[in-house]
């Protein structure tokens, strides 16, 4: 009796979706109790005279060697009582943001059950785009005036950088700060080890975020999605042909791992093409080692770069 292709597909595709749902429902039923933190208001509206109860109740935002006036000033200095006030608006209600923060913190709970919750403070920093979201062991740490949309008159950045200055890249910027501390620093120079490595950031987040897309893991814009599924043969076979996977050359994580406005092939394409599209293809790699290979999201994240590469099968679509 001969089965018909169609139906074989059909198949899979219905016992990947009930595999899903039976993650999911375990996900969701994981008691949880989350707590967060709001000081960038209680920093804001205390009256100055009682700035000592702030410093009191959150020693680890005021280091030793910066005196009272520092903080006084910032209290009242009108740029940044207008950045307070703008944030307010964004997020006088804080409860969706939470929501969303209470189902990452299952999933982290689910694949890597030692980790503890948690608790979240979210702060009015200095517009530090590096370090917009922080996992600190028992703390998170969110920076809200850059989550004010990417058209708020705050941000005189790149579109590149400011293009995820979005609420809905809270999670994901949370997820990369966390899997920092998951994932074993990379002792190998050479690209490949780097664009393993950055896949693997990416992979944790196809876990851990499984409801979002893949130009929300990415950071890109949704036409940056789709140009690097259409040039991903291209920019493989720019790879090999280059002899570039193995190569020491720090300029490459620079041209192709790096954030950036565009990647650096050196040719016509450049302008059309998004940065960090190493990374991009070091996902695809982790993706389909992944799929051939099954093994605990923590083990895979222990696994050497070039072990991955040679299991993995990968086999850019054309």
């Amino acid at each position: 009796m001969k089965i018909h292709p169609f139906i074989v597909v059909t198949c899979l595709f219905f016992l990947s979706c009930d595999k899903k749902n039976k993650t999911e429902n375990a996900v969701t039923a994981i008691p949880l109790e989350l707590k967060v933190e709001r000081f960038d208001k209680i920093f804001f509206e205390t009256p100055p005279k009682d700035l000592e109860k702030v410093k009191t109740a959150f020693p680890f935002f005021f280091p030793a060697g910066n005196d009272d006036s520092v903080w006084l000033d910032k209290m009242q200095d009108p740029i940044w009582r207008e950045v307070h006030t703008e944030v307010q608006k964004k997020y006088a209600d804080f409860e969706p943001v939470k929501a969303d923060l209470e189902l990452l913190f299952k999933h982290i709970k689910y694949y890597f059950p030692e980790t503890k919750t948690p608790k979240v403070i979210t702060i009015i920093s200095e517009m530090d785009y590096t370090n917009k979201a922080i996992y600190a062991d028992s703390l998170v740490i969110i920076s809200l005036e850059l989550y004010l949309g990417k058209n708020h008159k705050f941000y005189q950045f790149p579109n590149y950088i400011k293009q995820n200055f979005e609420q809905k890249q809270i999670m994901p910027d949370i997820v990369s700060s966390f899997s920092s501390r998951k994932i074993p620093s990379v002792m190998d120079k050479d690209l490949l080890s780097q664009m393993i490595y950055r896949g693997k950031q990416l992979y944790l987040k196809d876990v851990l975020l499984p409801d979002y897309s893949d130009a929300e893991k990415m950071g890109y814009t949704p036409e940056q999605i789709k140009w690097c599924e259409e040039n991903e043969s291209y920019m493989w076979r720019y790879f090999i042909e280059g002899e570039l996977l193995y190569s020491a050359d720090q300029k490459l994580v620079t041209r192709f791992i790096n954030p950036a406005p565009f990647s650096k092939f050196y040719l016509e394409i450049d302008n059309e093409s998004p940065g960090q599209v190493g990374a991009w293809i070091g996902w695809q790699m982790v993706r389909s080692y992944m799929e051939n290979n099954k093994v605990p999201v923590a083990d895979l994240l222990k696994t050497d770069a070039k072990e991955i590469f040679s299991k993995s099968k990968y086999k850019p679509k054309k």
